[in-house]
């Protein structure tokens, strides 16, 4: 399979920031600077998040949202993590018959990162010592951390941030002159049984060397089974370095079990000084990313802050509203979802791919990767940011690592690195081949369509389809292109045979598991009477008929006792499940992100549009906003209680992104087929919402953004698309009213035609007219 991502190395950041300030100096009005408009104060709230490349830095710890341990002075919990392991060790598995998993699976020790410590300081002044203060105020950013402390009457504050060459640094100052002492150890966590680490001090360096190796307890096999072997960073070089000398009180304390315990001190006034941590399997190179921070930590914290910026301005489409609280949810998730991005080019994983979350799962997840991958779908620069996100599972089918059952159905696991996979196994495979054909239809290219089919695609579902939420005509449909245009014509009476899709047929398979078991007005209720959100993921079908799903939606959907219609919409599980199932997961899980995507991307669909938009703004203003703290928050779920639970930073709330573009916005496009519509959903309480959305064929070498304006002014609307490359179709919502009058139009070539959904006009200019608009009155 061809390499087909983008290796990102200090340089080609360097040259990208040198590009962002150049070459959009022109539109520089429009630039906005997304890193400080996103800046969120969070002490005491949540712990601190950075990403460069493979290397991360949690300030603090929480555990699911309970402080822990504060954030201090320094680096408390950089850490390194190229998916080399999936937790603690690199043990390869053993199981005898069973399944076998690699060398790196592990089962524990997901989160050893809150075991480190590596520097944690305090402060020294008028001789008395302030261990580890904590900040008075820890804002985060998607490209820094800043902390400001109060020491007596000494202000203190610092920058933290991961550098392109993964090195992570803390700029440091203070108001008047104090000495730092920074302390730490080895690699040495709670599942560590010995340290075999070595450490020194190179005083041509001024910096702290560490030989990492040892032995930790780990469970690479799927039966759990504990062992001992060789911790994650076995063989790696730790480097800590500093600005300012520190040659003359660097000390390596005694301890126990080999681990290797560090000390030293640094002046610090308002001239600064910056501290270092980096990691690699080279130790010269260690050194130098630790050195190189240093001497150039300004120009490489701007590089940092140009490059995010430069990705949220010119990477994803650009959204405005007349609710300020919904755009930054909307930037937020996007930052999150673009800050996981990693590209180690190693092993299997071998393409730039998105991941979920920092506390205990890195590493992409395929059953996330249904909506992410859709997401990324929506990006400038697909080649780097979309397909990995298909092609990184091809791996595993091209080095035989799948499983498949009697039935001949094929199943990957739900999680893998470099040289492992998890052993836990799943069916949503099915919905990546939806998210690959959406990436062909935003770029229209063949190469990848070809990569994603052969080898891949036509392997995993020759025998069987097993489908998602009832998606399996779709993926059938989407297979039989895929054969056609990528030259294997021979494979499509296959696909056609394998999945029975006459419309006779496909109606019986929904009428079959229509109020099944004696739910009313419910799809496929189970027979423990457990009623789930995923009954609404079925109306993402287009077969889904749109009789059941109105009444679904309104005897369950909008029901707070029974139904799913909770505090923070919707529930996981129905009020009416939730009384009779109240399992310890059941109870932490009670609202989650994912439930949320698919039950409200359905009702879009379907053209339940009032609900849908209604619900939507619903959701994401009490999910993905904490009112009393003022800032958006994206935590894995809510207890049924509604407190926060799961990780703080997760990119498990990426579909929340699709309900913004394809949902509320009701935008999609072709570039085969060289078309642009909008069926809009804006909510009622708007007055106006604002994208543009850049699209780039395969054969073009420029990206064109094309601006959709929706705007409402009393009882006219109006629907605008400027600098569309496409022939555009609008279907305005009429927001359950009728027209006053005839439509106003702008465009050439226009053509009434029938709408996709009721309670809408459809117009299409036929002849790719670029600037498009529909006006109505209505009453």
């Amino acid at each position: 399979m061809k390499n087909r991502s983008t290796i990102r190395d200090r340089t080609g950041i360097a040259i990208a920031a040198l590009l962002f300030s150049c070459a959009f100096s022109a539109k520089a009005a429009e630039e906005t600077d997304h890193c400080a408009r996103l800046q969120q104060e969070v002490q005491g709230k949540k712990h601190g998040f950075l990403a460069g490349n493979v290397s991360y830095y949690v300030g603090g710890f929480h555990a699911s949202w309970k402080l822990i341990e504060d954030e201090t002075i320094g680096l408390t919990h950089p850490f390194h993590h190229d998916l080399r392991s999936r937790g603690v060790g690199l043990l390869e598995s053993e199981l005898e018959g069973g399944e076998h998993t690699g060398a790196g699976n592990d089962f524990s020790g997901w989160e050893f990162y809150k075991d480190t410590r590596v520097l944690y300081g305090s402060v020294i002044v008028g001789g008395e010592t302030y261990r580890h203060p904590k900040p008075v105020r820890m804002f985060w950013r998607p490209d820094k951390m800043v902390c400001e402390y109060e020491i007596g009457d000494v202000t203190i504050r610092e920058e933290k941030f991961v550098g392109a060459n993964d090195a992570a640094a803390s700029i440091i100052t203070a108001s008047r002159p104090v000495t730092l002492r920074f302390e730490g150890h080895s690699f040495f966590v709670r599942n560590s049984v010995e340290s075999s680490a070595r450490i020194g001090f190179s005083s041509e360096q001024n910096a702290i060397v560490i030989a990492e190796g040892g032995t930790v307890k780990s469970r690479p096999d799927p039966d759990a089974t504990e062992r001992i072997g060789p911790i994650v960073y076995e063989g790696m070089t730790t480097v800590l370095s500093a600005s300012r000398d520190f040659s003359k009180s660097v000390q390596f304390p005694e301890a126990e079990n080999g681990m290797r315990l560090y000390r030293f001190e640094v002046p610090c006034d308002s001239e600064g000084v910056t501290v270092s941590w980096a990691m690699h399997d080279e130790a010269d190179t260690a050194v130098r990313s630790a050195r190189e921070i240093i001497a150039n930590d300004s120009e490489m914290l701007a590089e940092k802050t140009a490059e995010m910026n430069r990705q949220l301005n010119r990477e994803i489409p650009q959204f405005r509203c007349s609710d300020p609280k919904l755009e930054e949810i909307y930037y937020y998730l996007w930052a999150l979802h673009l800050m996981y991005y990693i590209d180690v080019q190693r092993g299997w994983e071998m393409e730039n791919h998105t991941q979920t979350a920092v506390n205990n799962f890195l590493g992409m997840h395929r059953y996330d990767a249904c909506f992410q991958i859709k997401v990324g779908a929506w990006m400038a620069d697909k080649p780097r940011f979309a397909y990995g996100n298909v092609l990184t599972w091809k791996h595993l089918v091209e080095n035989g690592r799948y499983r498949e059952l009697p039935n001949g159905l094929i199943q990957l696991s739900d999680n893998k690195g470099t040289t492992w996979h998890s052993g836990a196994y799943g069916a949503e495979l099915s919905e990546h081949v939806l998210g690959a054909w959406q990436i062909y239809q935003h770029t229209g290219d063949l190469e990848f369509l070809r990569d994603c089919y052969e080898g891949y695609f036509r392997k995993v579902f020759w025998n069987l389809i097993a489908g998602f939420a009832m998606n399996e005509f779709e993926v059938a449909d989407a297979l039989e292109q895929m054969a056609l245009l990528t030259g294997h014509a021979d494979d499509v009476e296959h696909w056609q045979t394998l999945v029975r899709r006459d419309p006779e047929h496909i109606r019986l398979m929904f009428d079959q598991r229509w109020e099944a078991n004696g739910h009313a007005n419910y799809f496929a209720g189970g027979k423990q009477g457990m009623l789930m959100t995923n009954a609404f993921w079925a109306m993402r079908s287009k077969h889904f008929p749109r009789e059941y799903a109105e009444k679904m939606v309104n005897a369950w959907a909008l029901d707070r006792e029974k139904g799913f219609l909770g505090d923070i919409f919707p529930r996981a599980m129905s009020g009416y499940s939730m009384e009779k199932f109240a399992t310890p997961v059941d109870h932490s899980f009670g609202y989650t992100p994912d439930t949320a995507y698919f039950a409200l991307d359905g009702m879009f669909r379907q053209g339940l549009t009032s609900a849908a938009s209604e619900l939507t703004i619903d959701q994401l203003s009490k999910y993905n906003y904490h009112e009393e703290w003022g800032i958006p928050v994206a935590p894995e779920a809510y207890q049924r209680d509604l407190k926060l639970f799961g990780d703080q930073y997760s990119n498990f709330n990426a579909g929340k992104i699709l309900l913004f573009l394809e949902g509320l916005a009701g935008i999609s496009y072709s570039v085969p087929e060289k078309s642009f519509r909008v069926r809009d959903a804006m909510p009622t309480s708007w007055e106006w919402m604002e994208l543009e959305i850049p699209i780039k064929a395969t054969d073009s070498k420029k990206t064109l953004w094309t601006k959709v304006r929706i705007e409402r002014r009393d009882a006219t609307k109006t629907v605008t698309v400027e600098n569309s490359p496409f022939a555009v179709t609008l279907e305005p919502w009429l927001e359950g009213r009728k027209l006053a009058e005839k439509p106003k139009v702008s465009g050439g070539g226009l053509v009434e035609i029938e709408p996709s959904q009721p309670g809408r006009v459809a117009i299409r200019f036929e002849d790719n007219s670029p600037n498009s608009s529909v006006s109505l009155l209505m009453k």
